[in-house]
């Protein structure tokens, strides 16, 4: 997969595109984004007005939407394996991270259309598109992110960081629209309780319309976590380019990004047996996994010495991978 676009291309797409902004006009907006996107947002306008805006919210986001979006198309690329996507539509794709995130994925390109509100944001990710070969043929198209959206049939559709811009109503209207369309779909939103509340509710819309969950869990049940008393969600690490780290006033060359997402599709998909649903922890001779298990139930294994290969798969897993390793059984608990 080394031919595929990657995290690099798209920093150095952006370091380019961005070669000139103020700093202190870009952390400004930061500052005023990240207020925006913590609190509720208005659905008469879009978050991203003009070209300051943009530009601030593609040093500041683009990188770790990136990485988000590239995890979970991962995991539902796995999921059904040879399946690739002949079309792709990105709702509410502003400068069309989630774009790169498939071209990442799967090679070749595809008809693309990013659709958002914000005319601004749609112009900056075209010219930022045009460092990446695979997104040629794609359409930056303004749309109402709402109850008036209408998609065609197509092979995947991506909602990322979108639905919590949206009113209750707009976020039913957009995930009807959605589990019309789309052969699979990814949704991904912050890794917090809320946004994993939001991805919760499009599982269960897209469950209702026919769809299997392909990624993170391993089943179509109910989510075993009790209300109220944790959040699934899972981490990308992102690295910082000079200008990332100038924008967020940061010191360290990456950051992680947490994320919670649901991976679904219409056709057969073979989800992992189990998900590694914390980091886990290293031990003297010993790795704990806390997994989320095809039974439908959240359960901890203690994976030793004595599990052989089992036991070194362990001390790489990382949080959010399938376990156990193909072809290898599931160590007791």
């Amino acid at each position: 997969m080394n031919d595929l676009p990657s995290d690099d291309d798209l920093r150095t797409a952006l370091d380019r595109l961005l070669d000139g902004l103020p700093p202190s006009q870009a952390a400004r907006a930061v500052d005023r984004l990240i207020a925006t996107y913590r609190g509720a947002t208005p659905t008469h306008a879009p978050i991203l007005r003009d070209r300051a805006d943009v530009a601030a919210y593609a040093a500041y986001r683009m990188a770790a939407t990136f990485e988000a979006v590239r995890t979970a198309l991962g995991a539902l690329a796995a999921a059904p394996p040879g399946w690739v996507p002949a079309g792709h539509p990105d709702v509410g794709g502003g400068t069309g991270a989630a774009t790169w995130a498939a071209t990442a994925t799967w090679a070749g390109s595809r008809p693309v259309t990013v659709l958002d509100w914000s005319g601004p944001a749609l112009e900056l990710g075209r010219e930022i598109a045009a460092a990446n070969p695979a997104l040629e043929r794609a359409r930056w198209e303004r749309a109402r992110i709402g109850a008036s959206l209408t998609l065609p049939p197509t092979d995947l559709v991506t909602v990322s960081y979108v639905l919590n811009e949206l009113s209750p109503a707009d976020r039913g209207a957009l995930l009807t629209a959605v589990a019309s369309a789309a052969g699979a779909a990814v949704i991904v939103e912050p890794g917090t309780p809320d946004g994993y509340a939001r991805v919760l509710e499009a599982r269960d819309r897209l469950l209702a319309a026919g769809f299997r969950v392909a990624a993170p869990c391993p089943h179509d049940a109910a989510c075993p976590i009790a209300p109220g008393t944790d959040w699934c969600h899972f981490s990308a690490r992102v690295s910082r380019s000079s200008l990332h780290r100038r924008v967020k006033g940061g010191s360290l060359p990456y950051e992680d990004e947490k994320f919670a997402y649901v991976a679904a599709a219409r056709f057969p998909v073979t989800p992992v047996p189990a998900r590694v649903v914390r980091r886990p922890q290293i031990r003297k001779g010993q790795v704990l996994l806390d997994l989320c298990e095809t039974e439908e139930r959240l359960r901890r294994a203690t994976v030793t010495k004595r599990h052989g290969d089992l036991y070194k798969a362990a001390r790489d897993a990382d949080w959010g991978d399938g376990w156990p390793p193909a072809g290898d059984g599931a160590p007791d608990a």
